[in-house]
């Protein structure tokens, strides 16, 4: 384990994960649009949009990565970040913030299946495969440790302008396209036998082949379901922090003159330590109890935790940190899962098809969430998101679906 640190591919993954953080503007982003007069519901069709684009992008962007290399698909994903980021500083209209979300979404779709193909044929080549949970969960930590610095710093710069914690984004996402092309390209790529693209029709079939298969068939949407929950979940994280913290320090003089978008960036800090450390120990967790129990349970008591804010506002700290500790365990699991039963030709395209049904039941769900939280408050939109996985888990096993294969 100790090499990981001493590889210098990995290294430079490491690096990777780091500049692909969003920690400057996640602690603030909600509060930002709100700042510039958008609505829940207008926040929520954001959401569609960019869910939307995702899920018509990620096959083609996935095909694209096996055709021109996955270290060159994911610079034009971080690029493309970076130019996002930085319209955000200027736009002041809903259709620019449409336009920026589209961007977004293309980034987005470039980077999503393409990151992780990337490494688990990197692993496979230089050491082993079966490496990929440590090394991703350890990535993944990189990233949330760079994030709750990130986190820190751009709940302060909100307080002096909101901009400035996307200038800063912007400048991190720039220094990542240097560091993705400091990555060895994949060598099966190199060989025009297996370099050779697949067509559209061929992408299709073995897409329908794979998900069609019992260890995907119900695993996909399965897990679908709860990183749609987790996603929309995350945009009220804000709003409702901020009611807490009103109601907390309303009698707690000094404290209640900290501005709050300063104490959101110390919270999601913590939100960010917390899933670092998840994500590190993944592959512990999967070994202590076993990758199906873990696979199987951590949605259903991430979503569990979700109810508890309808009855005690206060809980919904701990709930927010359940949530994030839960998907960032979740992720390097899910993907292990999902690379080990995968061939390597069309790995990238395989997996951005996984991506894509997540972003199918993401799209519908994020502007009926946004309307919901106008009608009934963010809140109970967040009990109502658990309470409808647990409900479509339930739905699972009375009817006999093995979302995870034993």
């Amino acid at each position: 384990m100790a090499s990981d640190v001493h590889d210098p591919v990995i290294r430079a993954y490491y690096a990777y994960q780091v500049t692909a953080s969003a920690g400057f503007i996640w602690p603030v982003f909600t509060l930002f649009l709100l700042w510039n007069g958008l609505s829940f519901a207008q926040i929520g069709a954001l959401g569609a949009v960019s869910a939307v684009l995702v899920a018509v992008l990620e096959v083609p962007t996935g095909g694209f990565a096996d055709r021109v290399g996955r270290r060159n698909a994911l610079a034009v994903g971080m690029a493309a970040m970076a130019a996002s980021v930085a319209g955000f500083v200027v736009a002041e209209t809903f259709l620019a913030f449409v336009a920026l979300y589209a961007l977004w979404a293309l980034a987005l779709s470039l980077r999503s299946g393409t990151a992780d193909a990337w490494l688990y044929e990197t692993l496979r080549e230089r050491t082993d495969e079966s490496s990929f949970t440590r090394v991703r969960g350890r990535g993944g930590a990189a990233n949330q440790w760079g994030s709750a610095l990130a986190m820190v710093a751009g709940g302060l710069l909100y307080v002096r302008h909101p901009t400035y914690p996307f200038v800063a984004a912007a400048v991190l996402h720039a220094l990542g396209v240097v560091a993705v092309l400091s990555l060895p390209e994949n060598e099966a790529l190199g060989d025009p036998a297996a370099s050779e693209a697949l067509g559209v029709r061929e992408a299709l079939g073995l897409i329908r082949t794979e998900f069609l298969a019992p260890a995907l068939r119900a695993f996909v949407p399965f897990v679908a379901l709860f990183f749609a929950i987790v996603g929309t979940a995350d945009t009220y994280i804000q709003p409702i922090t901020v009611d807490v913290l009103e109601s907390a320090t309303a009698t707690a003089g000094p404290l209640a003159a900290v501005p709050e978008a300063a104490t959101l960036g110390v919270i999601y800090a913590g939100f960010a330590a917390l899933a670092a450390g998840a994500s590190y120990h993944a592959e512990a967790v999967a070994d202590r109890v076993g990758p199906r129990r873990a696979l199987l349970g951590v949605p259903v008591l991430v979503a569990a935790l979700l109810l508890a804010p309808v009855a005690v506002p206060l809980l919904a700290l701990p709930a927010f940190f359940g949530m994030k500790g839960g998907e960032a365990l979740y992720k390097p699991l899910a993907n292990q899962y999902l690379n080990d039963r995968t061939g390597s030709r069309g790995r990238a395209t395989v997996l951005s098809a996984a991506s894509l049904v997540y972003a199918l039941v993401r799209a519908p769900l994020k502007p009926v969430a946004g309307y919901a939280a106008d009608l009934a408050g963010p809140v109970a939109l967040v009990a109502g998101l658990g309470a409808g996985f647990l409900l479509a888990a339930a739905a699972l096993a009375l009817g006999g679906a093995n979302p995870v294969e034993r």
